[in-house]
């Protein structure tokens, strides 16, 4: 497998040698997108061992595109019920709110796990984590195919509690995997991509079932059909975790990754929640991430109901308006991935995206009366670039808050948080929309994403890794200007 090694120019070192390294400033006000020059201080031998050059490897693109199909299937599984609600009511023989139970189970499991999984994570790494999430999610998918029977609902409900448990090990990792295997000129952008992964997956479980499980006599044969599709992929995709998937580089990609890697070593993982809780800025992040993603779980957990219940019998239509927030969404996350590796602007843009978010969740709540779907349709568009689109905005933004913490336990501290508001704002837009109307649904988590939108505005930018790549580029500057001068 070729190898991209960084360029840069080698620095030699030795016992009597002075390294110079600037200040690190702690102030949580510093300005976003500017790399303002430093004052050097003295720095110690103990940290001339971060002086070896960090590697970035090709091979990097194969392990992001692996982990991406993995989530792309394990969001296929979740939402692929919830986009034929009312087929699979009617095929089981149950209740709106059983069909409902099939999405929310995902969102209840991993507020326990996800805390085990990310000392798991910090232990054992990568390697281990992809081989547990694949391997579920591939026992997930054979469990779901045997209850594709209308006697075996418990069966199908088993099974998809095994995939709720497999996205554990799987839906926070961008940050990670990012971290893990790209620069820091990279990082962002691959996290977005890692978010790609999840959002493809939930826009082919938008768009794919109401074609493959048409509500005719044939609805068995077509369960079976889709459910053996998913699981026969799902098991294609653990087999090429197991023969080729890999915990880490052999070399750091960034200095900043060296950095936290080696701080990693001095903390255990209740230090890290420890510390990450004391944390102000993140703890604001936490709660305004899980408004906005638990309000993203909600639209798409309760989308078929929502518009069926203004447009009957467009259930192909459900699909591609689901489709339409998703692809919305990649697009508006390629966006913001781009966007902040080249202007560092991570609060700025999470207010944008925040208000943008509001501004088109009010749109489509009154869209729906005006008897045309294709409005809608492109009112959600809208409303997914921004309310998917911040996704990575808000991985990419917790790592820079929280560093050199591990990335897993910031991004599965924002999962949870996102799952906790997901089940809440579920249930109750649920029971609103059964009981008023689906207006009354929709504007309840418009006042939700306008508490979280006040909330957002109270994060300063506090950006630590970015302050420690600088840290890493002054060092090296310094030590080869001593090393010109003497030559």
């Amino acid at each position: 497998m070729s190898e991209l090694v960084t360029d840069s120019a080698a620095v030699e070192s030795s016992t009597q040698q002075v390294h110079l390294t600037p200040a690190l400033q702690h102030s949580e006000g510093n300005h976003e997108g500017k790399n303002s020059t430093t004052p050097c201080i003295l720095k110690t031998e103990e940290d001339s061992k971060l002086d070896d050059e960090p590697i970035v490897y090709t091979r990097r693109w194969f392990m992001l595109t692996i982990f991406c199909l993995v989530s792309m299937t394990n969001a296929v599984q979740w939402i692929q019920y919830a986009s034929i609600s009312n087929v699979v009511a009617d095929y089981y023989d149950v209740s709106s709110l059983a069909v409902d139970w099939l999405s929310m189970i995902f969102m209840l499991l991993y507020i326990p796990l996800i805390f085990p999984v990310t000392w798991l994570l910090d232990k054992r790494g990568l390697k281990v984590i992809g081989l547990l999430g694949s391997s579920l999610n591939c026992l997930g998918g054979w469990l779901r195919f045997a209850g594709a029977k209308p006697s075996t609902f418990a069966l199908a409900f088993v099974g998809q509690s095994v995939c709720s448990v497999a996205q554990v090990f799987i839906l926070g990792m961008p940050a990670h995997v990012a971290a893990t295997w790209f620069g820091g000129d990279q990082v962002s952008t691959a996290c977005a991509i890692g978010v790609f992964g999840n959002q493809v997956g939930v826009a082919l479980g938008f768009v794919l079932p109401p074609y493959l499980v048409p509500n005719d006599e044939n609805v068995e044969k077509h369960m079976r059909n889709m459910f053996l599709g998913t699981a026969i992929i799902t098991s294609v995709l653990f087999l090429l975790v197991v023969f080729f998937y890999q915990a880490e580089p052999p070399t750091p990609p960034s200095k900043a990754r060296q950095k936290s890697h080696e701080a990693g070593k001095e903390t255990t993982y209740m230090q890290s929640i420890n510390t990450l809780l004391h944390n102000r800025n993140f703890v604001f992040l936490v709660i305004t991430y899980g408004v906005n993603v638990g309000s993203f779980y909600a639209v798409s957990t309760l989308l078929n109901q929502i518009v069926l219940s203004e447009f009957p019998g467009e259930e192909q239509m459900v699909g591609l308006i689901g489709l339409a927030i998703v692809i919305a969404g990649l697009l508006g996350s390629a966006v913001m991935g781009y966007w902040l590796d080249r202007t560092r602007t991570y609060r700025g843009t999470t207010v944008v995206v925040y208000v943008l978010t509001l501004i088109g969740m009010g749109f489509f709540s009154f869209t729906l009366y005006l008897s045309e779907i294709w409005v809608v349709f492109g009112v959600a568009s809208f409303l997914g670039f921004f309310m998917t689109g911040y996704l990575p905005l808000g991985f990419e933004f917790a790592a820079e808050l929280t560093y050199p913490e591990p990335e897993g336990t910031s991004s599965g501290l924002l999962n949870a948080a996102a799952q906790t508001f997901g089940i809440v704002f579920t249930m109750s837009m649920g029971a609103l929309v059964s009981n008023i109307n689906a207006l009354a649904g929709n504007l309840f988590l418009c006042i939700a994403i306008l508490i979280g939108t006040i909330i957002t505005a109270f994060i300063k930018s506090d950006l630590r890794r970015q302050r420690a790549e600088n840290q890493q580029v002054c060092v090296q500057n310094s030590c080869q200007s001593n090393k010109l001068m003497h030559d």
